[in-house]
C-alpha cells in the first residue's frame, strides 16, 4: 500500500473515531409543555384549575379541579375551544369532601386554546397554549451534521478502497470532518443559544409563532412591554365587574397571562378591615367577574394585582361603595400574639420592628401540615400607613404602600416546581421578611392553606421610626 493511500485511510479511521466519539455530543430539545395551574372564584367555588401538560395532538386534554373546604358539590361543564369554536365538551363532577376531580376535554392541534368553565349560571374562559415539538436550530445542524458526516464516511471508504487515485477520498474525508465541525459546534452553542419569543408570554400566541417560535428572531423588535392598564369597576346584583383597558388606546386588555397561579389576583378591603382575596372569572374580552356579597355598608378597597403579556406585575386599585347593607363590622385586629382563626390556634411574632429595616412575620400553626396555595407556602398583604383605625377601606385604597408578599416552600433537592395542594407537609411556621419603607400603623394579613381551608390572619402593626429620624 503506497504512502498516499496509506494516509488517505489514517485520515478516514481519525474521521470515523471523531464520528463515533461525537455520537454523545447530542442534545435534548425542550419540554414541549407543562402542566397549568388558575385559581378561579366560580360563583360561591373557590377552585383551582389544573391543565394537564399535553404532548401530542389530536389527544385528550386532562384537566383537575382542586376544591376547598366548603365547596358545594355538583357538575362543572367543561368545554375546549379554538378561536371561538367548541371542539369539545366534558364534565367534571364535585364531590362533598374536598380534593381533586378529575375532567377530560379533547384537542386537535397546537396553537391558543381557552378552556370554558361553567356552573351553569357563570362560564369561565381560561386562555391557554397547546404547544408543538419543535426542533431548534441548533439541534437541526447537531443531528444534521452527524448524518452528513455519516455519509461522508461511507463515500470516503469506498473511494479509498476502490479507487486507483486514494488521494481523492481526501475530498469526502474533508466533507465529513467539515459535517462532524458544524455537529460539535451546534452542540456546544446550545445551551447558550438565547430561546426564542415565547407565543403566550411575550407576545400573542398564534397557530404560526407556536408552531415556528424561531421564525419570529427574524423580526427587527425587541421590546414587548405593554403599557399599565385601567381598572374601573362595576356592581351588578352580587357581582362586582372588572374592567380592564389598555392606558394608550382604551381598548380593552384581553392579554393578561397567568401570574402566581392565577389571572387576576383581587383583593378586596372592607372598611373595618375584612380582607378576601380572590380570583375573578374572565367573561369576556378585558372584563372579569366576581361573586361578592358585602358584609357592611361603605367604602371597599380594590386592587387588582395582574400581568399583562410581555409585561411586568402590575397593581390597579380602586374603590366600590355599597349603601343599605346590615351587618356587623369586624373587630380591630390585634398586634402580635396568640390569636384563633377559623378554630385554628396561631401565634404571630416578629422581629424588632422598625421602618426602613428588614422585619420577619412568623405565622406559628399548630403542625407542619399546610398545604401549598397558588404555589406559595404562604402569602402576606401590607397595606399602611393608615390615618385611623375607621373607613379602612377608603384609606387603603389611597395608601402609600400596598405589597404583596410571599414565604416559599422549603427546597427539596431533584424537585423541580411545587406539588399540588394535595401535599400537606409543609410548616408549622410560616415566615415573611419585609421592609416597611415609613413608619406608622399598618395592616397585615397573614395566609396559608390547611385542611383545604385558606386562613387568613389579620394583624395590626405600628411601626416606629427609624432612629435618628432617617425615615
Amino acid at each position: 500500500m503506497g504512502t498516499t493511500k496509506r494516509s488517505a485511510l489514517l485520515l478516514v479511521l481519525c474521521a470515523l473515531g471523531i464520528a463515533l466519539g461525537g455520537g454523545t455530543a447530542r442534545a435534548d430539545g425542550a419540554p414541549v409543555g407543562a402542566d397549568i395551574q388558575v385559581a378561579q372564584t366560580l360563583g360561591a367555588r373557590e377552585l383551582t384549575v389544573i391543565i394537564r401538560r399535553i404532548d401530542v395532538t389530536p389527544g385528550d386534554l386532562h384537566v383537575d379541579i382542586a376544591t376547598h373546604a366548603g365547596t358545594a358539590p355538583g357538575p362543572l361543564h367543561l368545554a375546549a375551544a379554538s378561536d371561538g369554536v367548541v371542539f369539545s365538551r366534558g364534565d367534571v363532577v364535585l364531590g362533598a369532601t374536598p380534593g381533586l376531580y378529575p375532567g377530560t376535554v379533547g384537542v386537535d392541534h397546537a396553537g391558543p386554546w381557552e378552556l370554558q368553565l361553567s356552573d351553569g349560571t357563570t362560564t369561565a374562559t381560561i386562555p391557554f397554549v397547546v404547544p408543538a415539538r419543535v426542533v431548534p436550530p441548533w439541534e437541526k445542524a447537531t443531528y444534521g451534521g452527524f448524518v452528513a458526516a455519516g455519509a461522508f464516511l461511507l463515500i470516503a471508504l469506498v473511494v479509498a478502497v476502490r479507487s486507483r487515485r486514494t488521494a481523492y477520498a481526501l475530498l469526502p474525508a474533508g466533507g465529513m470532518v467539515a459535517a462532524l465541525a458544524v455537529a460539535v459546534t451546534g452542540a456546544l452553542l446550545s445551551t447558550g443559544t438565547p430561546p426564542p419569543p415565547a407565543p403566550g408570554a411575550q407576545l400573542d400566541a398564534t397557530v404560526d409563532n407556536v408552531t415556528d417560535p424561531y421564525a419570529l428572531s427574524r423580526l427587527p423588535v425587541t421590546d414587548y412591554s405593554r403599557p399599565p392598564v385601567n381598572l374601573t369597576v362595576g356592581t351588578q346584583g352580587k357581582s362586582l365587574d372588572l374592567h380592564f383597558t389598555d392606558g394608550s388606546t382604551g381598548r380593552p386588555a384581553d392579554d393578561l397571562v397567568i401570574h402566581d397561579d392565577a389571572l387576576v389576583h383581587l383583593i378586596v378591603v372592607s372598611p373595618s378591615g375584612r380582607l378576601w382575596h380572590l380570583h375573578p372569572v374572565r367573561v369576556a374580552p378585558g372584563e372579569y367577574r366576581i361573586d361578592f356579597t358585602p358584609p357592611e355598608s361603605g367604602t371597599y378597597a380594590v386592587a387588582a394585582e395582574l400581568e399583562r403579556r410581555g409585561g411586568g406585575v402590575q397593581l390597579a386599585r380602586s374603590t366600590v361603595d355599597f349603601d343599605g347593607v346590615t351587618g356587623n363590622q369586624a373587630e380591630v385586629s390585634a398586634g402580635p400574639g396568640k390569636r384563633v382563626v377559623d378554630g385554628v390556634p396561631i401565634d404571630v411574632t416578629t422581629t424588632a420592628v422598625q421602618a426602613g429595616t428588614p422585619v420577619t412575620v412568623t405565622a406559628h400553626f399548630p403542625a407542619g401540615d399546610l398545604q401549598p396555595w397558588l404555589g406559595m407556602l404562604g402569602h402576606l398583604i401590607v397595606v399602611g400607613p393608615l390615618p385611623s383605625e375607621h373607613n379602612v377601606g377608603a384609606a387603603a385604597a389611597t395608601a402609600p404602600t400596598w405589597a404583596h408578599a410571599h414565604a416559599m416552600p422549603p427546597y427539596v433537592p431533584g424537585l423541580t416546581g411545587v406539588p399540588d395542594e394535595t401535599v400537606a407537609a409543609y410548616g408549622p411556621d410560616v415566615p415573611f421578611t419585609y421592609t416597611f419603607p415609613a413608619p406608622g400603623r399598618y395592616r397585615l394579613w397573614l395566609q396559608a392553606e390547611r385542611g383545604w381551608s385558606v386562613l387568613t390572619v389579620p394583624v395590626v402593626l405600628d411601626v416606629p421610626a427609624f432612629p435618628g429620624g432617617g425615615q
